[in-house]
């Protein structure tokens, strides 16, 4: 119990110091730059899902057809 007690907290602390920091010049550039990165990643891991997605689409749509094209014979 006082494990969790201290993380909520610690959580707590941590967003008014994150609060605090952003109303400075310096800490709005800071979590402009987070915000942008964190964004990015996001693009490319989206990205890279929809590859993978296409990916084995067009395996799955290979094998259909092999499969079709031995039953035929």
């Amino acid at each position: 119990m006082k494990g969790i007690l201290l993380l909520v907290v610690g959580v707590a602390v941590g967003f008014v110091v994150a609060h605090q920091v952003a109303n400075t010049p310096e800490g709005k550039r800071f979590f402009e730059d987070v915000d942008s990165k964190a964004r990015e990643f996001g693009g490319a891991v989206i990205d890279g899902y929809k590859a993978r997605k296409a990916e084995l689409r067009a395996a799955v749509a290979d094998a259909e057809d092999v499969i079709a094209d031995l039953r035929s014979r």
